[in-house]
């Protein structure tokens, strides 16, 4: 008989515990400002400044988001937009603003769980509607920073053209 009592006690607390879990995942649509804030801030302005006279000099006229991403809207997307819990696939093609070098291109859209990207596509993707194609221009410090990469030196700008073709 005890044994039941202590099974069915602990149904019932099993039952309620479940109960009171919300069956809806959170939906995270901003980075965590500590984050940004242990990120190289003169390498960051630095490359600010660098991302915008080049972006003057070629009469492009980009979205100036306040983390350091510049963005120019190529076709806005009219589906859903991404939690950092997403999957989000694209096509794409990087290039290195310094030497204009593609270090990496998509040949078919890839998926990605957004969380697990360099901080500079967390910060664009979270802004974009699923259809979207844009350029993102990406401070060093919002993509890999001093650490250098196969094909992408250290401290590099980054520029994407990215085809944001799907989320999960």
């Amino acid at each position: 008989m005890k044994k039941f009592q202590l099974f069915l006690g602990f149904a019932v607390l099993s039952f309620l515990a479940m109960s009171c879990l919300s069956t809806e995942s959170p939906c995270t649509r901003s980075i965590n400002p500590k984050l940004l804030d242990l990120l190289d801030q003169p390498r960051l302005q630095s490359d600010i400044d660098i991302i915008d006279k080049y972006l003057a000099d070629n009469n492009q006229n980009a979205v100036k988001d306040p983390t350091g991403i510049r963005y120019i809207i190529l076709q806005e997307g009219t589906g859903e937009q991404p939690c950092l819990q997403n999957f989000v696939t694209a096509s794409y093609s990087g290039t290195l603003l310094s030497t204009g070098k593609v270090f990496d291109a998509s040949v078919t859209p890839v998926q990605f769980p957004l969380s697990n990207l360099i901080v500079g596509w967390q910060l664009a993707f979270l802004k974009f509607k699923k259809g979207t194609r844009a350029i993102i221009y990406i401070p060093s410090p919002l993509g890999y920073g001093a650490t250098a990469r196969t094909n992408i030196p250290a401290n590099s700008i980054l520029i994407f053209e990215v085809n944001f073709t799907d989320l999960q």
